[in-house]
C-alpha cells in the first residue's frame, strides 16, 4: 500500500513556475479563482463568497496534507512568487489502489500560455516517481474542451462517460474520466 508523505512540503520548479504550499495568505487570490464565474464554469461546485469560503478550502487542503490524502501546490509565476495564479494538486489518493485524482484551475489572464501543460507534467512526474503512484484520474464536465484538450496533451485517455451522473443546482450533469498509467 502507497505510504505517501508530504513532509517537508516538497515545492516543484519548472522552467516559468514555482509549485509551492498553499497558505493562508493566499486566500484572496484563492477567493478570487474560486468566485469567478469563468474559471468555476465546468466545476460543479459553489462559488466562494467570503474570504471565510477561501480559507476553509486552504482547511480542507492542509487536512489532505497532513493525513498524506492529497497533495496541492499553488502556482506562481518565478518572476513573481507572491502571487498565486492558479492550484494544482493530487487528491483522493486511494493508497491501497496506487491511484489519485489530480485536479487544477488556473487564472484566465495566463490561459493559454502552456503554463498548466507545464505544471501538469511537472505533477504527474512527482506523482509516479516520488509518490509511486500506479495511475492518475481526472474528472472533467464533457463541455471542458480545454480541459481535455491539456489532458491529451499529457498522455491521458478517456477511460469512462457517465451519464448524469453528477447533480448541482437542480440539474443532472455528465463525467468524462481521463487516466494515465504510470508506465515504468
Amino acid at each position: 500500500m502507497l505510504e505517501p508523505c508530504f513532509t517537508p512540503f516538497p515545492e516543484i520548479i519548472t522552467d516559468r513556475l514555482l509549485l509551492s504550499r498553499v497558505t493562508l495568505q493566499d486566500a484572496a487570490d484563492i477567493l478570487a479563482l474560486r468566485s469567478s464565474e469563468i474559471v468555476m464554469k465546468y466545476i460543479d461546485k459553489e462559488r466562494s463568497q467570503t474570504i471565510a469560503d477561501a480559507e476553509e478550502f486552504i482547511g480542507r487542503v492542509e487536512t489532505g496534507l497532513t493525513n498524506n490524502d492529497g497533495i496541492t501546490w499553488r502556482m506562481s509565476l518565478k518572476e513573481n512568487t507572491n502571487q498565486l495564479i492558479g492550484n494544482v494538486g493530487l487528491w483522493r489518493i486511494i493508497k491501497p489502489h496506487y491511484r489519485a485524482e489530480i485536479g487544477y484551475m488556473l487564472h484566465p489572464d495566463y490561459w493559454g500560455k502552456g503554463l498548466m501543460l507545464e505544471a501538469l507534467n511537472a505533477v504527474i512526474d512527482f506523482g509516479f516517481n516520488n509518490i509511486k503512484l500506479h495511475s492518475i484520474e481526472a474528472h472533467i464536465n464533457p463541455s471542458n474542451a480545454a480541459s481535455a484538450g491539456i489532458l491529451l496533451k499529457t498522455g491521458f485517455v478517456q477511460e469512462a462517460y457517465f451519464k448524469e451522473d453528477y447533480f448541482f443546482r437542480g440539474k443532472f450533469s455528465d463525467t468524462v474520466i481521463y487516466s494515465l498509467l504510470n508506465k515504468k
